[in-house]
């Protein structure tokens, strides 16, 4: 679920550098790290959506690793790109950055693959930062591979330690470096410029900039998520595994919270944007991406996919369906096992039963295809019957065609129609017609052989084989 931002005014102006050069070797992939997917949307993706919330002046993306692939997957005409070509730390990444940036104030740095870092969490955090440098830290009961928060006997903030060149001591410390920092933009420059890379790792850390800051008396604060899931990282496909269910799971409590019944919370994927009205049920292994709307009372099977779809009060989706970029109207029944593709509308208290397809067609209000149908590029009318095995022939190998059904008329089953057609207020269709010219208003038509019957007739047997 998710709502409108509320404003940010009250922020100073921004700078954002998202660091995005990591080459991430544990994910066994050809494709760079921060453009997996979590919930549907890329790992920087999710992350400069969050930048873009706080309304900065300038937004840098440091690419590296894959640079070409990423830039391609995320450029837009808010973004500046800065190439880290060879990654030499966090440090010597920002500083790629420092030419892109404004005379904003203060500068946040975000990491592409923190994907789930919330707007409210930064805001604190800039707020925290005030004319000095602010730390997002987050305590954990397993600190082990983050760098440590040091600080001395009054609590303020001394230094960052890695854990590759801490002590004993330092390693027992549990408050820990999300990495996530809001710096003073006039003092960046010169603080890179200082950084040494005499370390275990022979790299230029950005954290390394606390203890300059601290040098200079400058104030060095912190701040903390609401949830330890905004600041965890992704280095293979268990942590995007494990992060993507901790993401869902606080979907699945919004939704709880809202009122909507879940049959398992924890069976449940959102990969886009889900707003409920009241007295929703949703049944278990149900995905939804892109932006679904479920009106009031509606009801949703198990195991369906719903893609950009609104689906209005009352109406309900049986079990194995998969709806794209449609509209299902109140009260209208589908599936189990229907298909509604692109364009499809479905008026009030239709009925679209199991194994019916749907395409870029309207069915109007109280009109049935209960099973085993193709209706695609059609307009049909209200309170038509569509029978089983009835096929509209929209595709002459080059172009498609619309099929016309007017009120009130009855398809006969297994009837194929051939667009471009039109089927006359009230007329039937009688079962095994192939429609090819229109059907009059009121009237029956029939298209079939003659039914012969051969007295003497025997059923061919195969050579050599005796009856």
């Amino acid at each position: 679920m998710s709502s409108a931002h509320s404003p940010v005014a009250s922020l100073p102006e921004l700078n954002v550098v998202v660091l995005a050069a990591g080459q991430g070797k544990r994910m066994h992939s050809n494709l760079p790290k921060v453009l997996h997917p979590l919930a549907g949307k890329a790992l920087a993706a999710r992350v400069l959506d969050t930048a873009r919330a706080l309304s900065p002046r300038a937004i840098t993306v440091v690419h590296g690793h894959g640079g070409e692939v990423v830039q391609s997957a995320l450029n837009a005409p808010d973004l500046a790109w800065a190439l880290q070509s060879p990654q030499l730390g966090t440090g010597h990444a920002v500083a790629q950055a420092v030419p892109s940036l404004s005379a904003a104030p203060v500068t946040l740095v975000l990491y592409g693959d923190v994907p789930l870092i919330q707007r409210e969490t930064l805001q604190r955090l800039v707020h925290a930062a005030g004319s000095g440098l602010a730390i997002l830290t987050v305590h954990l009961a397993d600190p082990t591979g983050y760098g440590r928060i040091l600080r001395d006997g009054t609590g303020r903030v001394t230094r960052i330690v890695e854990e590759k060149d801490a002590s004993a001591a330092e390693k027992a410390v549990t408050e820990v470096n999300t990495g996530i920092l809001a710096l003073p933009t006039a003092k960046l420059g010169d603080w890179l410029g200082r950084l040494s890379n005499d370390n275990a790792q022979g790299e230029y850390y950005l954290t390394d900039v606390i203890s300059l800051a601290v040098a200079e008396g400058v104030a060095v604060n912190t701040a903390h998520p609401a949830a330890e899931w905004e600041v965890l990282g992704v280095n293979s496909k268990v942590q995007l595994a494990e992060l993507e269910r901790s993401w869902q799971r606080h979907l699945a409590q919004g939704l709880l919270e809202a009122g909507v019944r879940l049959a398992d919370p924890a069976r449940l994927d959102i990969r886009g944007e889900l707003r409920c009205g009241r007295d929703v049920a949703i049944d278990v292994g149900a995905v939804f991406e892109g932006k679904v709307v479920l009106e009031e009372a509606v009801d949703i099977g198990p195991y369906c996919v719903l893609k950009n779809v609104t689906v209005q009060a009352g109406a309900r989706i049986a079990a194995f369906c998969h709806l794209e970029d449609c509209v299902v109207g109140p009260d209208a029944i589908v599936g189990p096992y229907a298909r509604l593709r692109p364009g499809t509308r479905l008026g009030p208290e239709s009925h679209v039963g199991n194994f019916v397809e749907v395409k870029n067609s309207v069915i109007g209000a109280g009109s049935k295809a209960n099973h085993l149908a193709y209706v695609g590029d059609a307009d049909v009318g209200e309170r038509v019957n569509i029978g089983a095995g009835t096929i509209t022939c929209n595709y002459d190998g080059a172009n498609k065609h619309r099929t016309v059904i007017e009120d009130d008329a009855f398809i006969g089953s297994d009837t194929q129609l051939v667009a471009p057609v039109r089927v006359g207020k009230g007329a039937t269709l009688g079962a095994g017609t192939t429609l090819t010219r229109d059907a009059p208003a009121g009237q029956l038509t029939v298209s079939r052989a003659r039914q012969t019957s051969l007295a003497n007739w025997t059923r061919p047997v195969q050579a050599g084989k005796k009856g």
